[in-house]
């Protein structure tokens, strides 16, 4: 029998090969980026203003999409995951659809509902002087809208795997249903939103196309640091490495506070 399993465990040749190669695409170019990054001068690169004011303003946009984007997709996961209604599969196709849709498209749609002469930013314009796009408004709601999805299926994944049960519960001692979910259902679906939250984030820090569409590349305003790697690539290359390793280190820690949700069994 040991011998038996000792055979099982052991990795076909046809399996194995293959897998190294995926593993080495995916790895060698990070290595690439380790090993060409400019060392010597990697502090002077960092220090400069504008590489501050690019991760200064990643950091704010970033964070203020997530927190858009709990406020709006934290209820909606709930609608998904807690009630039945009529297209509920063809909704959740379109909550998801950020996340296969080309960002650049994004933030055309972004422009053409928000912008200036959009359907709804027509009338923002006119009504209050609100103009998002070119804005940092507008990097925040480019960001909400390819990051919302990743926090939704956390959540919603969190909500569908906690036992109603406990609201039920609540429920037949008088708690409301908004109290029963304030009190009850988020603390259990704690977890899933604190990993939803994360990745969230991270997915908005990297954010480049809808970003560059619908708020522009402006200094200050809305050059985030994937708009600044882009940027540097053509007039300085070793500062778009320098760059680069910020948000590699910020991927890198992301994914190292997610281990313990989502990889404790490795």
């Amino acid at each position: 029998m040991t011998a038996a399993r000792s055979a099982y465990r052991r990795t076909p040749f046809a399996l194995l090969l293959p897998a190294l190669l995926g593993l080495a695409f995916l790895v060698l170019p990070l290595v690439g980026l380790l090993i060409r990054a400019p060392w010597s001068e990697l502090p002077t690169q960092l220090t400069s203003p504008e590489v501050w004011e690019a991760l200064r303003l990643s950091l704010v946009c970033a964070t203020a999409a997530t927190a858009l984007s709990l406020l709006l997709g934290v209820p909606l996961a709930w609608l998904l995951a807690r009630t039945d209604f009529p297209g509920r599969r063809f909704v959740r196709a379109l909550v998801t659809l950020p996340l296969v849709l080309p960002p650049v498209v994004g933030g055309v749609a972004l422009l053409l509902v928000l912008g200036r002469n959009g359907i709804a930013g027509r009338w923002l314009d006119s009504a209050f002087g609100i103009t998002l796009p070119f804005h940092t408004s507008g990097v925040v709601l480019a960001e909400a809208f390819v990051a919302m999805p990743f926090l939704v299926i956390s959540v919603e994944g969190a909500l569908r795997a906690a036992d109603p049960r406990y609201e039920e519960a609540a429920a037949t001692l008088g708690a409301s249903r908004l109290t029963a979910f304030r009190r009850v259902t988020l603390p259990l679906i704690a977890p899933g939103i604190a990993a939803g939250s994360v990745l969230a984030w991270a997915r908005a820090l990297g954010e480049f196309g809808a970003t560059i569409t619908f708020a522009g590349n402006f200094p200050g305003r809305t050059q985030t640091m994937p708009l600044a790697v882009y940027l540097a690539m053509e007039s300085d290359p070793e500062a778009a490495i320098a760059l680069s390793l910020v948000l590699l280190a910020v991927s890198i820690t992301v994914l190292a506070g997610l281990r313990g949700r989502w990889m404790s069994g490795t």
